[in-house]
This record gives C-alpha cells, structure tokens and sequence, in this order.
C-alpha cells in the first residue's frame, strides 16, 4: 500500500484525492462584524439575544426563533417574537437582564458601539453587531447570520428568494427614462413635517422601484422640511410611513387631509399611501417594502394598491 501510495504521490494524484475527501465542519471562529470588531465565535450558538428589531427578523426568517431567548419591546414581528423575555429597549436594554439569561451570542446594531457592546464585552459576552445600510448589506448580513448560527444553507436559500424578487422589481425600473421616474416625496412624520434624503434607506427604495426623492440633493437621514419646499417640488407620489403608536396611526390620514398637501400632483391625483414603518427595517422585510413602492410610485407596471 505504501508503494502505491508514493507511486500515486509522484504523479499528483494524492492531492487531488486529499481534496476530494469529506471534512469535518470547523467552528465559525473569528469573524468581523459590520463595525469592524472581530468576534470569535467558538460553537454554533445556542440562546441568542436580539438587540434590534431587524436582527430578530433575520434570525425568525432564518428558522431561528427557538434559539432566540431575549429580544428589545420594540422587537413586534413576527407574531411569536411577542412571547419573547423582553430585555429592555432598542438603545436602553437591560445589561444585567441580558447577562441573566446567559446567551451565548447577542447581536446589536450601530447604535450600541459606545457603551452597550463595550459593557457587555467586559462581562465575556459575544457581540455581533450588525450594521447594513442598503440592500445589498442586508443581504450580506442574512448570509453572515447564517454563517454563525450554522443556518448556511437556509440563508443561501433566502438571500437567493430576495435577490429574485428584488431583480423583478429593478429589471423594469432600470429601463425607465427620467422623464417617466416621477417624483416622491416620503414623510417620516408630520409634526413637525419630516423627510429623508440621499443617505437613507428609503432612499434607495425610491430609486430602485423607479422613483426620484424629491429630497435627493439632501445628504441627512431624517429632517425637518418647509411646506413650500414640498408644495415648490410638487411630488407625484406621497407615502407616508404608519406605525403602531397612536400618533404614527394618524399621519396618514393627516397626510390626506392637510390642504398644504393637496395642491400637489399627489394630493390632486390621490396619489398619498401609508407604508408600514416595519417595513423599512433592515432585514428580509426590507423587499416588501421594495414591491410597496414599487406599485405605489409605477402601477401601470406594477399594479394597484388602494389608499
């Protein structure tokens, strides 16, 4: 055998057979998360802890709700994330409530950099944080999810499903000229009157369901506005976002109402809609926001939604 063995060996062929061989799977290790810090990740995690509502979408989308031990009260989708130990707010959890419940990875966002990551680092807890900014990260973020939960194939599967839905919608847009791109204006809220420019997510949503941001010269994320600049920009599509506080519960039907917004193209035309704030977090919900804008700004290609 040993002959054979450095018979097969001179000609090349043990390496090719080497590598033709099963391995055993190797433990996620050290892996860089979205704000730069390296986390070692030393056995597929077991009690996650969510700190964002858009990292508890991605794990249930993931088939991981089982896992998932503690979320924030903002964390509301899907349905059985309600049933969740709740361990405090989106920027003010609990650091001791977490620490109780023993996780063995919790994933945070951007906002906890300064002093919630820090503190829970200080007690040896994992900490990944996940920071996605457009489409295209929270793709890759999904695929990273799966890549440390052991969910691999689960996230292919799902990344592959959004890329589809998400070409669908871009594969018509791309085409459009910008005569036929109409403008859009996007409330975030309505008292004070507040929009987003061009380095936020609906931004890009306006963009690639065929629209143009009428605050796109604007770099902020989320500003006050003047209604004569509204009325002075003359928006043809007006969505406005609706969420579950009394108060968000209403701008829509402000939004329709206000006679500030009625001399526009949109208010003349009917053309103001509610988006479902959830909607525009950054996790896998983030295409169903696409298709929303999608009908909203183009229905003739995209077909209706009533207002």
């Amino acid at each position: 055998m040993k002959v054979y063995l450095k018979f097969f060996a001179l000609l090349g062929i043990v390496p090719i057979l080497a590598a033709c061989t099963p391995v055993e799977p190797v433990s996620p290790g050290a892996i860089v998360d979205d704000l730069g810090s390296p986390v070692s990740i030393k056995e597929i995690p077991q009690r996650i802890i969510s700190l964002a509502p858009s990292n508890t979408e991605i794990l249930f989308a993931l088939g991981l709700g089982d896992k998932v031990v503690g979320v924030t009260e903002f964390c509301n989708y899907p349905a059985e994330v309600l049933d969740k130990e709740k361990v405090g707010g989106f920027s003010t959890p609990d650091i001791e409530k977490i620490i109780a419940l023993q996780p063995d990875l919790i994933l945070a966002g951007s906002i906890h950099a300064k002093e919630v990551i820090p503190a829970l680092e200080e007690r040896g807890l994992a900490v990944f944080a996940l920071a996605p900014q457009s489409l295209d990260g929270i793709l890759e973020d999904i695929r990273m999810v799966g890549k440390i939960t052991g969910e691999e194939d689960e996230a292919s599967k799902l990344v592959a499903q959004m890329e589809a839905r998400i070409k669908a919608i871009t594969d018509k847009t791309e085409r459009l000229k910008p005569q036929e791109r109409p403008r859009v204006f996007f409330i975030t809220w309505h008292d004070p009157l507040k929009s987003m420019g061009s380095k936020s997510f609906p931004h890009e949503l306006i963009e690639k369901a065929g629209g143009v941001n009428i605050f796109q010269d604007v770099e902020e994320r989320n500003f006050q506005v003047e209604f004569e600049t509204v009325v002075y920009c003359d928006p043809q599509v007006i969505i406005v976002t609706v969420g579950h506080a009394a108060g968000e519960a209403k701008a829509f039907e402000w939004a329709k109402e206000e006679p500030r917004l009625k001399v526009t193209e949109a208010g003349k035309n009917s053309r103001i809609f509610p988006l479902d704030t959830g909607l525009t977090r950054y996790g896998p919900r983030a295409v169903d926001a696409l298709e929303e804008f999608a009908k909203f700004i183009h229905p003739e290609i995209f077909g209706t939604i009533e207002n």
